[in-house]
C-alpha cells in the first residue's frame, strides 16, 4: 500500500461522536508509553500526525486519521501507568471498551507490546478481554532496535509461550521498529488485504 494522503479527522469523548461508520477501521492502542504515535506516524510517513509526548496517557480520546481517503487509523487512549487519577483512567476504561465493541466498520485492532519487556498484567487482560468479546486483534511489538536480535528472539518467544498457555492459537504477530522503519510495510499490506473484507466499502479511491 502507498500512502497517498493522512489527515486528522476529530478526537471523540464517546463513540456516538465518532465518524460515520461507512469505511473500514483500525484501532491503535497499547500501554501508555509503548511508541503508538512513533509507530502511526511511521505508518502514515507522516512526522507528526500523532502528537508524541514522553507524559504517558497523553492521549486521552479516540482520534480518528483518514488513510487515503479510504480508511480509518485510529489512536486510542493508552492503558497502564499513566499519571491520572483512576477516576480518570475508569473513564477512559469504559470509553474504550465502549467503542471496540460497537464501532461496526472496526475491522481489526492492534495492541502494541513494548518488546524489552516481560509480559505485563494490563497487557494481558485486555488480550484476554477482546478474546472474550470475539474482537479481532493483532500484536505489534515495538522498539525492536533497542535490543539485541538473540534477546529479540527471546523475548518473542517467551510471550508466545506464556499466551499459549491459555491461548489455542496466537494471533498474527508483526515485529516494528520506528526508528528504522521496520515493520511497516508489513502492517500496511495487512490492512488493504483486510480492507476488501468489509462489504460496500470503496477502498481504491
Amino acid at each position: 500500500m502507498i500512502i497517498k494522503s493522512a489527515k486528522f479527522i476529530i478526537s471523540s469523548p464517546d463513540v456516538k461522536d465518532c465518524p460515520e461508520a461507512d469505511i473500514p477501521e483500525y484501532a491503535f492502542i497499547g500501554r501508555s508509553n509503548v511508541g503508538k504515535s512513533s509507530l502511526i506516524n511511521m505508518l502514515s510517513e507522516r512526522k507528526s500526525l500523532a502528537k508524541i509526548s514522553g507524559a504517558p496517557g497523553k492521549t486521552q480520546l479516540i482520534n480518528h486519521f483518514q488513510i487515503n481517503k479510504s480508511w480509518y487509523l485510529v489512536d486510542l487512549p493508552g492503558y497502564g501507568f499513566a499519571k491520572r487519577s483512576k477516576e480518570e483512567r475508569k473513564k477512559w476504561g469504559e470509553m474504550i471498551h465502549k467503542y471496540l465493541i460497537k464501532r461496526t466498520n472496526l475491522l481489526c485492532t492492534f495492541i502494541l507490546i513494548d518488546s524489552r519487556h516481560e509480559p505485563q498484567k494490563s497487557d494481558i487482560e485486555f488480550i484476554e478481554w477482546l478474546g472474550v468479546n470475539r474482537l479481532p486483534f493483532v500484536i505489534v511489538f515495538t522498539k525492536t532496535d533497542k535490543l539485541k536480535k538473540n534477546q529479540l528472539q527471546e523475548n518473542i518467544n517467551n510471550y508466545k509461550d506464556f499466551l499459549l498457555e491459555n491461548w489455542e492459537e496466537l494471533p498474527q504477530i508483526f515485529i516494528t521498529s520506528a526508528i528504522k522503519n521496520l515493520g511497516k510495510a508489513n502492517i500496511l499490506n495487512f490492512i488493504e488485504d483486510t480492507n476488501k473484507l468489509l462489504p460496500n466499502s470503496n477502498t481504491n479511491r
